[in-house]
């Protein structure tokens, strides 16, 4: 078991190097990086693809990269947009890491995109202990998921700088909380924003771009106090908690059970990529 632990702990060590690297590139550039975290089916897509279209008709240049464990059918809506899109399919590997990224960006990115969505694996778990070099983590919601998902899931919700609660046009429908699920994120994250969106219907639509611009810009970012109080070289601060729940370290214990140290081998190159959508 300890043995375990200082595996993972050697490992969120070397990613958040990477990480660092990689936010220095990129915001040199004059590129911005949002990570959007979420469970399976939370409508992260939908709305992601609203907040692509409305960037490109304010003429911002934006981009996506998409996660999944297999298929392609988040990008192809993506792209639809028609800004550029990539895919990258991880063969299982449960979450995005540093060092992939700015493999697949390598290449691939345009040089003036001032901002780049990443839509990371559909899981809570596993993506919450790793920074992939952005200025802006957003963890998102539907209402249809349970008013204490904030408790079951603290360092997903504990990390974010913007928590954002999808499907609002059903909330009455499925007797969302509001209330309630605000006193839950308050609990794990106290004084982070919440934002109400519905892709459907139109609710806070643009809300997600603007404070993705904002982070940029370096104003307004959310410190959450779980972060650890280290300032990156652009004077953003960013970090992962101390401690992780133990959801994240059964999940570390299940990836190294049988002896798969390859999922963490950052010089294979395992994901395959499709680049899916580069129309401007």
């Amino acid at each position: 078991m300890c043995r375990v632990v200082d595996l993972r702990q050697a490992v969120l060590a070397k990613n958040d190097v990477a990480a660092q690297v990689l936010r220095t590139e990129l915001t040199a550039r004059g590129t911005t990086v949002v990570n959007l975290l979420s469970s399976p089916g939370s409508g992260k897509t939908a709305l992601l693809e609203r907040e692509l279209l409305l960037g490109r008709e304010r003429g911002v240049a934006v981009a996506a990269l998409t996660a999944d464990l297999a298929t392609e059918n988040d990008a192809v809506r993506l792209a639809r947009s028609g800004v550029p899109v990539k895919q990258v399919l991880t063969d299982g590997l449960c979450h995005l890491e540093a060092a992939m990224l700015g493999r697949h960006l390598d290449g691939w990115l345009p040089a003036d995109t001032r901002l780049l969505f990443v839509e990371n694996v559909g899981n809570l778990v596993c993506p919450a202990g790793y920074d992939l070099g952005e200025s802006l983590r957003v963890v998102l919601a539907s209402v249809t998921e349970g008013e204490d998902k904030p408790l079951k899931y603290p360092t997903a919700f504990g990390l974010a700088q913007l928590v954002v609660v999808t499907k609002t046009d059903i909330a009455r429908a499925v007797e969302f909380d509001e209330a309630a699920f605000r006193a839950n994120v308050e609990q794990v994250n106290p004084g982070v924003e919440v934002v109400l969106t519905s892709a459907r219907a139109g609710e806070g639509l643009g809300v997600l771009l603007d404070r993705a611009l904002a982070a940029g810009e370096g104003t307004g970012t959310h410190t959450p106090v779980m972060a650890r109080r280290h300032t990156h070289g652009h004077g953003h601060t960013h970090g992962h908690g101390d401690t992780h729940d133990h959801d994240h370290d059964h999940e570390h214990e299940h990836e190294h059970e049988h002896g798969e140290d390859h999922v963490h081998d950052e010089d294979r190159d395992h994901p395959h990529v499709h680049p899916v959508a580069q129309t401007r």
